[in-house]
């Protein structure tokens, strides 16, 4: 139970602690893979014995029991547990222990690493739902963020990673919270935005599914336009354009529903500013008498 003198990929015992949405899809996709997962453990062994029944030929257990049997442990734990999980388990000298947080330190497993563990960070940029399987099939292409200052470990789960068909990240320790607040920007805050959006559908009594009807194939050409054309050149709009007429027709229409809302989409706008100045859609006068009217109050733009 060593990765320090590394055995073969399809040797390694996997273990799990946790077993939730994130747990369930890595490990089915590792299993898929050709990876062993042998052991799950939780604190609650009904949840540990519900994922290892996905799991050909893997264990359900206490996390000591992973951490006795395993060569490289995954905790999978909500990110307040895992350094209280860390501390509460004995350790052994060679084998590989990670959390998948997307914005925890790697610090949180030092107790691991002061038993001779080799410590590390292995989060898929990738949201996961409910159904573990629809996980699965969207982790493909997704990118694993790997943060593991061993060589062996950092071999190890870029390996993995490749295993899994991802894109393997080496993220320099200090950047995981940037790195994860990033996918903040990318998944929940788009949850946001839309909510606004159809908050505005709503205002003329359209329904919510009708707002989705009409916005998500706008999204969707929107993301399609980014991939070709990169953030700053793919981005549409009047702002892009300098259409401060629109804009100012935008800002009146949402005082009169919510100022916050106007306020939001202000502050928006400002860094749409900053974009089309920066793919060359605006010259700097453009730039200049859009910023100033975004900083007026709505009613002096009539």
């Amino acid at each position: 139970m060593n990765l320090v003198s590394p055995l073969p990929l399809e040797s390694l015992r996997l273990g799990f602690i946790g077993a939730g949405r994130l747990a369930q899809a890595l490990a089915l996709s590792l299993q898929q893979a050709g990876a062993s997962v042998a052991w799950v453990g939780s604190r609650r062994l009904d949840g540990a014995r519900a994922m290892a029944a996905l799991l050909p030929a893997c264990q359900a257990g206490d996390p000591q029991a992973v951490a006795d049997e395993c060569d490289l442990v995954f905790v999978a734990t909500p990110d307040a547990a895992i350094e209280q999980v860390a501390d509460a388990l004995v350790w052994h000298a060679g084998q590989g222990v990670v959390h998948c947080s997307g914005a925890t330190s790697v610090a949180a497993l030092q107790s691991a690493a002061e038993a001779g563990a080799l410590i590390g960070g292995f989060h898929p940029m990738q949201a996961f739902g409910a159904d573990p399987m629809a996980a699965v099939r969207s982790l493909p292409g997704c990118t694993i963020a790997i943060e593991a200052a061993d060589p062996a470990l950092n071999a190890c789960l870029s390996e993995l990673a490749s295993l899994l068909g991802c894109v393997g990240l080496a993220l320099p320790p200090g950047a995981r919270a940037r790195y994860h607040a990033s996918g903040g920007y990318a998944s929940q805050h788009i949850h946001v935005l839309l909510a606004e959006a159809v908050r505005l559908w709503q205002s003329w009594g359209a329904t919510e599914q009708q707002a989705l009807d009409a916005l998500l194939p706008l999204l969707r050409g929107t993301l399609a336009s980014m991939a070709r054309s990169g953030v700053a050149g793919g981005m549409p709009g009047p702002v892009s354009r300098g259409d401060a007429g629109t804009v100012r027709l935008h800002r009146q229409a949402l005082q009169a529903v919510d100022p916050a809302m106007r306020d939001l989409y202000d502050r928006l706008c400002e860094r749409g500013v900053a974009l089309a100045r920066q793919a060359g859609r605006l010259d700097e006068g453009q730039a200049q008498l859009m910023e100033q009217m975004l900083r007026q109050p709505p009613g002096q733009n009539e």
